[in-house]
């Protein structure tokens, strides 16, 4: 007769299982399409920890899923875009939590989202030609891309970052924008959040949030984050290249409805 899991186990099951669930979905979609992890994962894990926890926790998460897809995949990065991002992100965060002290954030957010939400259908129903070929140079940084552009879109992530935690919507819009390829994307992106993520994690820390359960649930999800980076980037090289344009502005799309239920929510 099989002997029975004692309860103490199994509450710690009931508990964790959920956690590596989510952190399983979010993972892979950072992982495939470089983008959407916090999204997915600090709401879902609000719901089984304590803000103070899952907020940490996903950014450590952030920092080893971009550490590794920039191990992977660092030849595809465009240094100088993620130089000027990260640059102008740092001045945006001030603004960012300036409006979430004093200003409407509801508003903005709403204001976002339904922009966000406009450019994405507007990119579904547009038959645009598809973005460079996966099999093409991709080490290379695209040709004419205006400085001005770039420091306008790491300044808006700054101030998301700062006021509502999602540095990526705008970096989303302008990578597709500059119609960077699949491989460009996914690895760009990553040298932006690895940096940004690590300054998240050190302010956390300096707050005192870095606390030992949250770097238990971190341990405990290593062995689910890890071999998911890996399918997830299988998956990301065998979407084809309109294909993946195609889900980024799905994922524009989610991310927009996301943004109007949480300002209706409030």
């Amino acid at each position: 007769m099989q002997q029975a899991i004692p309860r103490q186990e199994s509450a710690i099951l009931t508990e964790i299982l959920p956690i590596l669930l989510i952190l399983f979905l979010a993972t892979l979609a950072r992982s495939t399409f470089g983008f959407g992890e916090a999204l997915i994962a600090v709401p879902l894990l609000a719901l089984c920890l304590p803000l103070t926890v899952a907020a940490p926790l996903a950014v450590l998460v952030s920092i080893t899923i971009a550490a590794l897809v920039v191990a992977q995949d660092w030849r595809h990065i465009h240094l100088r875009s993620a130089g000027w991002l990260i640059g102008s992100t740092v001045f945006g965060i001030p603004f960012g939590i300036l409006l979430l002290q004093h200003g409407h954030p509801r508003a903005i957010k709403a204001a976002l989202a339904l922009a966000i939400l406009a450019f994405a259908v507007y990119a579904l129903t547009k038959n645009t030609p598809p973005a460079q070929p996966q099999d093409q140079q991709q080490d290379q940084p695209p040709t004419h891309e205006p400085r001005r552009w770039l420091i306008v879109a790491g300044f808006f992530a700054g101030v998301m970052g700062g006021a509502f935690g999602m540095n990526g919507p705008p970096l989303v819009l302008y990578g597709s924008l500059r119609r960077w390829s699949a491989r460009q994307f996914r690895a760009t992106l990553q040298a932006y959040f690895l940096p940004a993520s690590i300054l998240g994690i050190a302010g956390y820390w300096r707050a005192g949030l870095w606390t030992h359960a949250v770097s238990h649930d971190y341990l405990l999800s290593l062995p689910v984050i890890l071999p998911t980076v890996w399918l997830g980037r299988i998956l990301h090289h065998r979407i084809p290249a309109r294909a993946f344009q195609k889900y980024v502005y799905l994922g524009l799309c989610a991310i927009g409805i996301i943004l109007l239920l949480q300002t209706i929510r409030g």
